[in-house]
């Protein structure tokens, strides 16, 4: 039998209307949602249910929502196999964190409030406009990251910010810095580039000021030894221990997402299945990139994709 991954998705995966449905079924989900709105001190639930759109698209609306509604569908599962614990967890930037509460290292109260100042601290860092993102598609990793160097000498910084599946990377840095990578890249074999609507400069350098105040709002929060190993976007191995899980979150603001290296170490130790748990699929889409044909792959949102997993027999 394959070994199993909990993965948790990031910022992108956001809709107005998630985890409301399953908040209505599951008792142990709606706790959730309560909970968020406790720690936050407004209604997060309303804003997840009930939108409005653009409220739920600000980026320190939109991480503690995805967390929130993540970790909702999580303990419904949990609620009906209580005793199944995964091999190895892991979420894409923000989905860090639920993987960090899913592994027993943050609570989720602790981790909902944190990811609300990281939100905070991330669209602080950068004035609007002045930062930007972009996808490109099709290039190699050693070429394009040579591109963002030589851009970057040239005054204007940019730089690898996910390595999300082959064919896929996001560069990130300044706006100028993001045009320019992406003419040479185009210039030097790239198929796409896309630039992202997103409110910053998000795994970059210029995100420093908002990784040493988060910093210091982890130094006020209770972090434990994690119960599974936690594969961090930093590095791609586990991390474990409290310091070194306080290090990599700390890190991971202005560093960038090695989520391709993290499923590829991943199915090295013997992952079959991955389960996506939170809102959207997608992880699932970038893994099935990444993964052997012959990958289990199920993405859970909902009661009926629960009941899916479930029945399905792949946990056993």
């Amino acid at each position: 039998m394959g070994k199993v991954a909990f993965v948790f998705p990031g910022q992108g995966s956001q809709f107005v209307g998630m985890g409301q449905a399953l908040a209505e079924k599951s008792e142990a989900a709606r706790l959730v949602f309560e909970q968020a709105d406790e720690a936050l001190g407004f209604s997060l639930s309303g804003l997840c249910f009930q939108g409005p759109e653009e409220e739920l698209k600000l980026t320190a609306n939109t991480q503690p929502a995805i967390l929130t509604a993540s970790i909702a569908v999580l303990s419904a599962f949990r609620e009906k196999q209580p005793g199944f614990a995964p091999d190895f967890v892991a979420g894409h930037s923000l989905g860090e964190y639920s993987a960090l509460v899913a592994a027993g290292a943050l609570s989720f109260a602790d981790a909902v409030k944190t990811v609300r100042a990281r939100g905070q601290f991330m669209e602080e860092a950068v004035p609007a406009g002045q930062g930007a993102m972009a996808a490109v598609l099709n290039m190699d990793r050693a070429a394009l990251h040579a591109v963002c160097e030589e851009v970057t000498a040239s005054g204007h910084p940019v730089q690898l910010a996910n390595m999300n599946c082959p064919g896929q990377i996001v560069i990130s840095g300044s706006a100028e810095g993001v045009k320019l990578a992406g003419e040479k890249a185009k210039a030097a074999g790239a198929k796409r580039v896309l630039p992202l609507n997103v409110s910053g400069p998000f795994h970059s350098s210029l995100m420093q000021p908002a990784a040493d105040k988060l910093k210091a709002v982890l130094a006020s929060v209770s972090v434990q030894d994690a119960g599974v190993p936690v594969v961090a976007n930093v590095s791609a191995r586990p991390v474990s221990d409290a310091r070194e899980i306080v290090d990599s979150l700390v890190q991971q603001v202005s560093a960038p997402v090695l989520w391709e290296d993290s499923v590829q170490w991943m199915v090295e130790q013997g992952v079959t299945t991955f389960v996506e748990i939170g809102p959207g699929k997608v992880l699932a889409g970038l893994i099935k990139k990444i993964a052997p044909a012959e990958t289990t792959m199920i993405s859970v949102q909902d009661e009926e994709s629960l009941a899916e997993l479930l029945n399905g027999g792949v946990l056993c």
